[in-house]
């Protein structure tokens, strides 16, 4: 077999294993899913009817929050499952079973990407689960099928660059605690962004930082997707974002994974 197909079949067995680890212990995944829902319902029911009126000028501000903040809370899910990716990785490295793999008759390559292909199946299946909760408190999204597959299309962008970055922060995190701490920026750039609230709304400095940061353009590439709007130049930067990112976590990733010692 040529050295691509070996890489493919043992990536495909890497990600297996992940996908049992994952159905073996599913407390990873329902957290990835509760924390979005939590703070769904919370900005919907708590803060939705002041921060709706806000943006729509409407009395009934609440309808119209769900629909603005359900993008941010898309994001802040896959953010999640990348960070699930970094405390595997870690995992892996601290119990000594990549010292294992290294022994063994397999591409290098797999081991990594077992890991990120299984965090992107958890991350869309996720993903899933929050957009059916947000259905059921008031979200109507108005986007077609195409502009459904430009949706999912970014969130793959988008999950497949958080995650290499996340796999990146695992190895270089010398415990699991460490390995779940290092990639919580992921979660709260969502709320300096456009996520929340529109940027126009943030103090100067606080403004410019939100509209030039990662997450802003994918949120608002979103949100026009899914609700028929003009994404402008912002699929272009989101799109430039994911890029760079996936690229950087990629290749920093198999920096460390090649000469990263045993633990």
């Amino acid at each position: 077999m040529s050295g691509m197909t070996i890489a493919v079949t043992d990536s495909a067995t890497m990600l297996r294993r992940n996908l049992r680890h994952m159905l073996r212990y599913p407390s990873m995944t329902g957290t990835i899913i509760v924390m979005p829902v939590v703070f769904l319902l919370l900005f919907v029911y708590v803060f939705g009817g002041t921060l709706g009126a806000g943006i729509s000028g409407a009395a009934s501000g609440r309808a119209e929050y769900v629909n603005y903040v359900t993008p941010a809370i898309i994001v802040m899910t896959v953010a999640g499952a990348a960070l699930t990716a970094a405390v595997s990785v870690s995992m892996d490295l601290t119990e000594g079973i990549i010292a294992r793999f290294r022994t063994m008759a397999i591409a290098r390559v797999s081991v990594l990407t077992g890991h990120v292909l299984g965090t992107l199946v958890q991350a869309m299946a996720s993903v899933l689960v929050v957009i059916g909760f947000a259905l059921l408190v008031g979200f109507r999204p108005s986007a077609g099928f195409l502009a459904w597959l430009g949706v999912g299309g970014v969130l793959l962008a988008m999950a497949f660059a958080l995650t290499w970055l996340c796999v990146a922060l695992g190895q270089v995190s010398k415990s699991v605690e460490t390995a779940s701490n290092l990639p919580m920026p992921l979660i709260i750039l969502p709320f300096l962004g456009s996520g929340f609230v529109p940027t126009e709304s943030l103090p100067s400095a606080i403004r410019w930082f939100a509209e030039y940061q990662p997450f802003t353009p994918i949120m608002e590439t979103l949100r026009g997707l899914l609700f028929d709007t003009p994404v402008g130049g912002n699929a272009i930067a989101a799109l430039g974002w994911c890029a760079v990112i996936a690229l950087g976590g990629y290749l920093w990733s198999r920096r460390l994974f090649n000469r990263e010692p045993a633990r």
